[in-house]
């Protein structure tokens, strides 16, 4: 059989000196049709529910997780397409998990879905299967926890208490405010039936940052579903919407809208903040001191300096982005600092939170995203304290080691080191980015290393959330911040998981 071009080049570039990644044979893949980068963006003109996907959710649920992967591969072979394939698997996890108590755990089921998602239009056309079918196998195992913990089922609507469309938008706000479940699940169902989805999506970016619960799990939900609703297509939206406003209401003790709870408090000292900042305030100069400046207040400050800090910077000129810098910088700080599962959700959240700014056309809810996220990078590093001591580790100061390997095998000796010595993979980033400013060997590396290594959900949105903001990094800082990454990456001297391996006798 002949081996795809694409993967042919990896593997020959990363073949040096006994660095070589592993040379794992995905020719497998090559029994799937490959998913084409068009073929995984939303077709715009399909607005019909598929009237197929009732049973292809059915397979998913009922499937045992040791027949799942070849009985989807043969639902693949038959001609599902990749888009009714991520929609079952979305659809079948909001049906069967619940997102509550923990907005996170085996909910990653379902949250897990986007970032497989990304991964996947993110690889060559012949790989892009590998993340949906580690997220298929990760749907039974998640479904099978529900089952053990309490069997649970996302129950029909109401219909008798679902509001008029004219009453729906006011109602769910007024439900969503009051933490009222039931009035929040009829009226967002009146709403998605008659709302379009930035309407809606409008509301779900401010309940998402809302609150510092489940360590930026509701932030993530609000992200993840609107970015995989944007492919699968909007036809699949209530049920979604509906486990996304209960997740979102997710609280412990008293209604939060009748105390003064911890989680709550930024989000009402920030409301009174976003309106002391200057009127043109996404305007503005990029400005490295400024970025610097803020990153030691999140670095060493409470969350109300860092927010207070958004709106000093903002008003003397700085620029969004340069503060957003200051964000990325900092999570991946203090997962460099205390590589774990606080620290990760830094990031994730960050990232999460940053794509609500980006898609958001509200000037007050882009003002509460960002000083939300300003408040919230203390309030991991303080989570993070509580668990582990954190490392006298600065990415500001980490200097560059010198590769023994130049060009494309330098991705291997990079990756090699990883496992055992991080820190100096980190500076050896440093210097690999510095010689290649477009780093695409590295990223794509760093991704096919998910694929043979990953292990957990976290694997996956980790991985799918820095890679994409490295882009979204202003230049001056993208390398810092890459470099940070490989302390949550797969290193090439781990084990392949099992996965590849029941995906290859699957479609043997």
């Amino acid at each position: 059989m002949a081996i795809d071009p694409v993967r042919r080049r990896f593997l020959a570039r990363t073949a040096a000196a006994g660095l070589a990644l592993p040379a794992a044979d995905l020719a497998f893949l090559d029994r799937l049709n490959p998913v084409s980068a068009d073929e995984a963006r939303l077709d715009t003109s399909r607005v019909q529910f598929d009237a197929d996907i009732e049973p292809l959710v059915r397979l998913l649920e009922e499937t045992p997780r040791e027949r799942l992967l070849e009985e989807v591969a043969g639902r693949i072979r038959s001609g599902a397409p990749y888009q009714r394939v991520l929609a079952a698997l979305l659809l079948a996890g909001v049906r069967n998990i619940a997102p509550r108590p923990d907005v996170g755990f085996k909910f990653h089921g379902v949250l897990v879905v986007n970032s497989a998602h990304l991964a996947s239009i993110a690889s060559p056309d012949a790989h892009r299967w590998l993340p949906i079918f580690w997220a298929l196998d990760y749907f039974k195992d998640t479904q099978a926890q529900q089952q053990r913990q309490r069997p649970w089922s996302l129950p029909a609507v109401r219909e008798d208490r679902v509001p008029h469309a004219d009453q729906a938008r006011g109602d769910f706000v007024a439900a969503m405010d009051a933490w009222d479940e039931d009035k929040a699940d009829a009226s967002i169902a009146a709403l998605a039936r008659s709302g379009g989805a930035q309407e809606i999506y409008e509301l779900f970016y401010r309940y998402g940052a809302r609150d510092f619960r489940d360590i930026g799990h509701k932030a993530i939900y609000v992200a993840n579903s609107r970015r995989t609703l944007d492919c699968i297509g909007w036809q699949h939206a209530e049920p979604v919407l509906r486990s996304l406003a209960y997740a979102l209401l997710q609280h412990e003790g008293e209604n939060p809208s009748r105390r003064d709870g911890e989680p709550d408090r930024p989000w009402r000292a920030n409301a009174e903040r976003a309106k002391r900042m200057r009127n043109d305030w996404l305007d503005g100069r990029v400005d490295a001191k400024a970025t610097e400046a803020f990153w030691e207040v999140l670095r060493t400050g409470s969350a109300d300096d860092a927010s207070e800090k958004v709106v000093e910077l903002s008003n003397a000129g700085i620029a969004p982005q340069a503060l957003w810098d200051a964000l990325f910088l900092a999570g991946g700080e203090l997962l460099m600092r205390a590589p774990g599962i606080v620290p990760i959700h830094a990031l994730t959240s960050t990232n999460a939170l940053h794509y609500a700014w980006r898609s958001s056309g509200n000037d007050d809810t882009r003002r509460m995203l960002l000083l939300q996220n300003a408040a919230f990078l203390p309030l991991f590093r303080e989570a993070t304290r509580s668990r582990n001591k954190l490392a006298d580790r600065n990415l500001a100061t980490l200097e560059p080691q010198p590769l023994e390997h130049s060009g494309a095998d330098a991705v291997g000796e990079i990756f090699a080191d990883v496992d055992a010595a991080p820190l100096a993979a980190a500076a050896k980033v440093l210097s690999y980015v510095d010689e290649h400013t477009q780093p695409t060997e590295l990223i794509d590396a760093a991704r096919v290393l998910i694929f043979l290594k990953g292990t957990n959900a976290h694997d996956y949105k980790f991985s799918s959330a820095v890679l994409e903001d490295y882009q979204h990094v202003s230049p001056r800082w993208r390398a810092q911040f890459l470099a940070s990454s490989v302390f949550n990456l797969r290193g090439s001297t781990e084990p392949d998981n099992k996965l590849v391996a029941r995906t290859r006798a699957a479609l043997a």
